[in-house]
């Protein structure tokens, strides 16, 4: 059986596995956050109890309770919750090694922006993936981590680093998912190596009739509040794909980095009005930021007034730069089927993808990584004839 195609079926699989444990993992984290900024005091005044909440959904009465550290017993039965993340990052480093690793010469190499073999872009990728846990983490354990404004700062200033770097080293497609998967790692890694480590603890103390160690429960608190400020951003990378003007854009660090404040700005406006305060100006100043990015990254038009070149010579110009992608066979080394199942072997398929392809040939992000070395005046021309209409002469 064809490699390409059963490739083809893992990344399928590979993706929808992400897709559901992130849903199950995102769920959990913005249902215990909001709890936790719903709690009302205990009404019998318990000491240990931090608050509570009654709740209705489904039918059916919730009565919940947080404690200040723990309870004076420990429950026979006690739910954990860590396969959601687990899974989550399993499946999606599996997708990233892949999609952007085991074919890092087209989406993690662009020659236009670093010139490299596909071996010493995987080795830099992975070293940021595990530096960005280990730099974050030392970070949080240090004397900066105990005042959450100043590891904000230094959290946002790093972010912005990382887009810059990251967007200087490889192409923007995977500049942009080298991002997400190193948020996504640390978000993770947070809850394999700070919060359940920790909780483990505390159980453990209780199991031996000692007090907890209140010092766990505020690590974990810290770092689960991390995560849930980063689940946005990162939610905006794993779709980026799809829209070449954001990772194909002259400024692209900046789209990352303004989407990825947009993301944290919105998450803090639910944030606050969980704690029943109204912020309206969160998701304002966050569409603001968009609307910005859109006015000002709007691609230029074509100086000049070029005409359309012939039917015949666009024809041409696609069969040699985009027809082993775009065809029912594909003869380019990786591709199964087309992409996104756009074929362009007819002058009827040519013309019916003519709007799709203005867009991808303006933002230069197709061929990617320009495999087939088109040419900026064949660029030109494809686009003057689009402009024209795409006419069939």
């Amino acid at each position: 059986m064809d490699a390409a195609y059963l490739s083809e079926w893992a990344n399928l699989l590979l993706r929808w596995l992400h897709l559901i444990a992130g849903v199950a993992w995102i769920g959990t984290s913005f249902y215990f956050i909001g709890l936790d900024n719903q709690l009302d005091k205990p009404a019998d005044g318990n000491p240990r109890v931090a608050g509570e909440q009654w709740s209705i959904h489904g039918g059916g009465f919730y009565h919940k309770q947080k404690y200040l550290v723990a309870p004076e017993r420990l429950p026979e039965k006690l739910h954990w919750f860590k396969w959601e993340a687990y899974w989550t990052w399993i499946s999606g480093f599996s997708l990233f090694v892949l999609i952007y690793w085991g074919q890092a010469s087209t989406y993690l190499v662009d020659p236009a922006v670093l010139d490299m073999p596909a071996w010493v872009a995987v080795l830099i990728s992975a070293a940021m993936l595990a530096g960005g846990w280990v730099a974050y983490d030392q970070v949080c354990r240090s004397k900066i981590g105990e005042n959450e404004a100043l590891l904000g700062a230094i959290g946002a200033a790093a972010l912005a680093v990382v887009a810059f770097v990251a967007c200087h080293v490889f192409g923007g497609r995977g500049a942009f998912l080298q991002v997400g998967a190193m948020t996504g790692t640390i978000m993770v890694a947070n809850v394999a190596m700070v919060i359940m480590p920790g909780q483990r603890k505390m159980v453990a103390a209780m199991g031996k009739g000692e007090a907890p160690d209140p010092k766990y429960g505020r690590w974990g608190k810290q770092r689960s509040v991390h995560n849930t400020y980063l689940t946005l951003p990162v939610l905006f990378i794993m779709i980026s794909p799809h829209y070449p003007m954001t990772y194909q854009s002259r400024w692209n660090w900046v789209v990352l980095l303004a989407v990825g404040l947009a993301g944290a700005l919105v998450r803090q406006y639910f944030v606050l009005r969980q704690k029943g305060r109204n912020a309206a100006w969160l998701p304002a100043g966050a569409a603001a930021v968009v609307a910005l990015l859109i006015w000002t990254g709007a691609p230029e038009r074509p100086s000049g007034t070029a005409e359309a070149p012939p039917f015949a010579e666009v024809q041409a110009i696609v069969a040699a730069r985009c027809v082993s992608c775009h065809a029912a066979r594909p003869t380019q080394e990786g591709f199964a089927a087309p992409p996104k199942g756009v074929m362009m072997e007819t002058p009827q398929q040519v013309r019916r993808w003519a709007a799709s392809m203005r867009q991808q040939v303006q933002t230069e992000a197709m061929p990617p990584g320009n495999l087939t070395e088109i040419t900026a005046e064949e660029r030109a021309k494809l686009l003057a004839w689009v402009a024209a209409g795409a006419p069939a002469d």
